[in-house]
């Protein structure tokens, strides 16, 4: 088969694509894998009842179930629907937004694929942009959906030590120097796969900075806020005509209807909703379906703060505290968990490489994900990025328990091994 550059970029092997064959192949030969490497959300039962009562409304209304099966949607997505976006964020925020700030998208992977080659790769004038990452380890399906090579760029990150075993990354700003080699900022907060979350004042100074270099910043809000909320830490949503927010309905307990909502100005809006018109044609429309009246009445910031964010600070706090017991006397650290559904282990001076210790926990039944897989865009080696494991907390508390168990045990041997 005769591929082109495109085709061998994309339909050869890649690090995401690897990496999720993994996970489904894993799970297909072995049922009872304990099973904390994907980014899947906890199944909470209260969500779990209304999304079931939304979806049951929906398809017992005659003309609400044509209108969810039986037509394509407008390139930029539902506009009443937008328009409740738009009206919900204002009143909660005050920000200045019309229905023309806001487009849909199938699903985040396949908006940032669209933002990103609109900002960086190969430019109309010859020259070569990056997305650039400020604060890595940043999310591992990011390092791919470039469509020329050496798309990412990255800043290495400070690691403040805390008490308790505890760390946390910050952004280099002394080391952070925009030039015209960028086409955009991106952070995502909380960030995947650290649970780090950017403060107010961190990303100020971000979006000034980005202002400056006349590049928008992107802000992936995946777990973040308005919604799902799965933020541990004071924080505020931010958006401002510079700003491109990614929001998305998958951690609210959604992944499987795909959609995305990106927040920006209408220039960029209108040429993303083009673009994705291309490549998808139309929207699905089970996601604005469900959460629409729960938009409108606010009911998706109560389902947020009530549900979702106590679930996972409390889901964190546990796994936080067996890791201690069972990684008693190990040289770890953990990222200080302040959002999002992973902790973030550092083995410092691990005997083997994070890939390594991925194989061998797969073989004890424990699939998580190696950390070198994060470390998007970094020049040179670093050997902390070889040291680290993201690790989910979405499973049930017995899962959980053994898992850290597993992988307690399995380090102590390397250790052990080596000395």
């Amino acid at each position: 088969m005769k591929l082109s550059l495109f085709g061998q970029k994309f339909a050869g092997e890649s690090g995401i694509v690897e990496l999720m064959d993994d996970l489904g192949t894993a799970l297909s030969e072995n049922p009872d894998l304990i099973f904390m490497g994907g980014g899947n959300p906890a199944r909470i039962p209260a969500l779990e009842d209304i999304f079931r009562d939304r979806l049951k409304a929906v398809l017992e209304d005659k003309e609400k179930c044509h209108a969810l099966l039986g037509i394509y949607q407008a390139h930029q997505g539902e506009k009443a629907f937008l328009e409740e976006v738009a009206a919900f964020l204002n009143r909660r925020f005050g920000w200045d937004l019309t229905w023309r700030n806001i487009t849909l998208s199938n699903g985040s992977q396949p908006a940032f694929f669209v933002l990103f080659n609109m900002f960086a790769g190969k430019m109309a004038d010859g020259g070569q942009r990056t997305i650039h990452l400020p604060l890595i380890p940043e999310y591992l399906g990011y390092s791919d959906a470039g469509m020329t090579e050496k798309f990412f760029s990255a800043t290495r990150p400070d690691i403040e030590h805390l008490d308790d075993r505890l760390f946390k990354y910050r952004v280099d700003f002394s080391g952070l120097e925009l030039n015209d080699s960028m086409g955009a900022l991106c952070v995502s907060r909380p960030t995947n796969p650290t649970g780090n979350v950017l403060t107010d004042g961190e990303v100020e100074h971000l979006d000034d900075l980005a202002r400056k270099a006349d590049i928008p910043l992107i802000i992936d809000g995946a777990y973040g806020l308005p919604f799902p909320g799965i933020i541990f830490t004071d924080a505020k949503p931010v958006w401002n005509d510079n700003i491109v927010l990614m929001l998305s309905l998958s951690k609210l307990g959604l992944p499987g209807v795909r959609t995305g909502i990106i927040v920006a100005r209408e220039d960029i809006v209108q040429a993303f909703a083009n673009a994705t018109t291309i490549v998808n044609l139309s929207l699905g429309n089970l996601g604005p379906a469900l959460v629409r009246d729960m938009i409108a009445s606010d009911e998706i910031l109560d389902l947020s703060q009530n549900h979702i964010t106590p679930f996972y600070r409390e889901r964190a706090t546990i796994a936080v505290n067996w890791c201690r017991e069972e990684m008693a006397g190990l040289p770890v650290h953990i990222h200080k968990p302040e959002g999002a559904i992973f902790l973030w282990l550092w083995f410092e001076g691990l005997p083997v490489t994070s890939q390594e210790l991925y194989e061998r926990l797969k073989q004890r039944g424990v699939l998580v994900i190696p950390g070198h897989n994060f470390f998007v865009g970094l020049e040179g080696d670093w050997p902390h990025k070889h040291e680290c494991l993201r690790v989910s907390y979405a499973q049930d508390e017995k899962t959980i328990r053994e898992g850290i168990r597993i992988i307690a045990e399995e380090v102590r041997r390397l250790y052990e091994e080596r000395a």
